[in-house]
Parts: structure tokens; C-alpha cells; sequence
């Protein structure tokens, strides 16, 4: 008979990539680690993992048990967070990964929002001594976040895709589409009316061809999606700037320096002389949450996911967005 802890040595392997690195994740030694995987080996009849170089990797029959762990895991999850769920009162930690724009504008208000709840709780909270719900944040890009994920290391991430950019999602995950936003095109106002558009008005990104541009750094998703997004325009952006922070290049297209393609919610509270434009051929991105299948239902994470994807009690600023 297959031991479910065995499996899950052998699902974080496939996330983990190394002895090593596994059998810090699970808190054990390596020796103990290659020990379980040697008992599975001969629980299932067969290898499962092989040699590869220094590394291991699975077999074909290791790689049948990884995906039968992650439904197995999944149930298990599942089950912890319904025995949770009978635990009247039970306040946790919630660990959150998200790009820099979600943590500003979602998990930011989200924070306040839980801990205003708790104050209103007041007395009553004291009184059950009940320990307020926690969140921990990671500021990371998508594909760090699922990453953090499949490792087990974050408990929700939030991620984006871009109509010109899909994304893949790992197995076993529960993802929900929280929200959409489009891409503009960010202008100084002057650059605008050199090309005659109106504030607002849509433009044609092939007109931008001969404009500098200014872009965040080619480590990101929102660098490719303007990289196609130019040639779907059929030019290559000439680059002068590169920088992550929106925040930054908004300013520079303020100061004239160029143009830059900004999804809706990275922009800046304020953009002084920046004229903003949706696209003739429209470009946008979708908000994901996403966490391990069956975790959804854990009472923490729950109520969590339900601020987020509840227009009444979502933050201020996504309510906003999704109008």
C-alpha cells in the first residue's frame, strides 16, 4: 500500500528539484528524504525517480504518482479545512504572494478592511480571547508567486495574464478570474496632441512607432506583452528606459520622455500631465486568485477570497476597477 507521506515527499521533489531543497522544505535530513523515496520505490513496484547528472528526476511512473498525490493532497486539504471550519472562532495566518500592483491596490485596503473588522469586534474578540487573522505579503511576479505556490511556501497568490500573454496555471490549483483591466497607452499631453488625440481617446498603437519608449524591466510578463503588443503594431519599441516600478515610468512620461503601455490599476494616484489612451486593438489584463486545490475552503482563506471577490466588500479601489 502507498504511504500519503511518502507521496508528498515525492509531490515536493517535483516541485523542489533537489533532495536537498525537498528535505529543507519538509523540515527532515536528505538521508531521510532518499530513505521514503527508496520505500516507495518499492511500495510501487517500480523506480521513481532516476539519476539525471547530480539531480533526480521522476520516471514515468513517478510522474503518474506526483499527479495521483496532487488529487490525494488536495482531498487531505480539503478535510483539514473542513474539520477547521467546525472549530467555531478559529483565526490563522493567511500568506499572500501578489505582483506590486495587486499588493497596492488589493491587499493594501484588504488589510485595513480585516483590521477595521476586528476593532468593530472589539470587546466581544477580547472576551473569546479569538486571535485576529493574520496576513503575511510577498511581493513577487507571477511566475515567482505560483511558484511559491506549488511549494507550498504561500497559501493564495494573486497573478495576472494578458490577452496577448496566457498564462498557464499549475496542477491541482484553484484559480477564479477577480478581475479585468485594460492596458493604455500613457502619453505626455503635448506628445497626444502632436499625434491629435483627445484625452481618452483611442489610439492606434502603430502611430507610437517613432516615439521613444519606456518600459519595465524584461524579467516581467508586462515587458512580452509589450513586445507583442508593438509588433502585433508592427514595430519594435525603441527602448530608452526600463523600469519595474510604474510608478516611475509614469513620471518620466510626465517629464516627456516617452510613451509606455500602464495596465489600469498600476497607475499612480496622481499623473500630472499624462494623457491616457485605451488601444484601437485592446489590450488587457485579468486578475487571477489562485491557491492549492481544497485550501479554498479553510474558514481563514475563505473569508479572505470572499473580501476579494465580493464587489460589496472588495476594497474601494477593485470595486472602482470593475466598473
Amino acid at each position: 500500500m502507498l504511504d500519503v507521506r511518502r507521496l508528498r515527499i515525492l509531490q515536493h521533489l517535483a516541485a523542489y528539484g533537489t533532495v536537498a531543497a525537498t528535505a529543507e522544505a519538509l523540515h527532515l535530513t536528505p538521508p531521510a528524504v532518499s530513505q521514503h523515496l527508496a520505500a516507495l520505490q518499492r511500495e510501487a513496484g517500480m523506480p521513481v525517480v532516476e539519476k539525471h547528472g547530480r539531480t533526480l528526476r521522476l520516471t514515468a511512473a513517478g510522474e503518474l504518482l506526483v499527479a495521483h498525490a496532487e488529487i490525494i493532497l488536495a482531498e487531505l486539504a480539503a478535510a483539514e479545512s473542513g474539520l477547521a471550519s467546525l472549530q467555531s472562532g478559529r483565526r490563522g495566518v493567511v500568506r499572500i504572494t501578489a505582483f506590486a500592483s495587486a499588493a497596492r491596490a488589493l491587499v493594501a485596503p484588504l488589510w485595513q478592511r480585516l483590521a477595521d473588522a476586528d476593532g468593530d469586534a472589539g470587546a466581544d474578540a477580547r472576551a473569546d480571547a479569538t486571535p485576529a487573522l493574520s496576513l503575511r505579503l510577498s511581493v513577487q511576479e507571477p511566475g515567482e508567486a505560483l511558484d511559491e505556490l506549488r511549494k507550498r511556501s504561500t497559501d493564495l497568490a494573486l497573478v495576472h495574464s494578458y490577452t496577448v500573454l496566457p498564462r498557464s496555471f499549475p496542477a491541482a490549483c484553484e484559480q477564479a478570474v477577480l478581475m479585468e483591466e485594460p492596458v493604455l497607452l500613457a502619453l505626455h499631453a503635448h506628445q497626444a496632441a502632436a499625434l491629435g488625440l483627445a484625452a481618452g481617446q483611442p489610439a492606434d498603437l502603430s502611430r507610437t512607432a517613432q516615439l521613444p519608449w519606456l518600459t519595465p524591466g524584461p524579467e516581467t510578463s508586462c515587458y512580452e506583452m509589450i513586445q507583442r503588443a508593438c509588433g502585433a503594431a508592427g514595430f519594435v519599441p525603441d527602448i530608452r528606459t526600463r523600469s519595474s516600478d510604474f510608478a516611475v515610468l509614469t513620471a518620466l512620461v510626465a517629464a516627456g520622455a516617452g510613451a509606455a503601455l500602464i495596465p489600469r490599476m498600476a497607475l499612480p494616484d496622481t499623473t500630472g500631465p499624462v494623457s491616457l489612451h485605451p488601444l484601437v486593438h485592446p489590450v488587457s489584463r485579468t486578475i487571477f486568485t489562485v491557491c492549492r486545490a481544497g485550501t479554498g475552503k479553510h474558514p481563514d482563506l475563505r473569508r479572505v477570497l470572499d473580501l476579494l471577490h465580493d464587489p460589496a466588500k472588495a476594497p474601494g479601489h477593485a470595486t472602482a476597477l470593475r466598473s
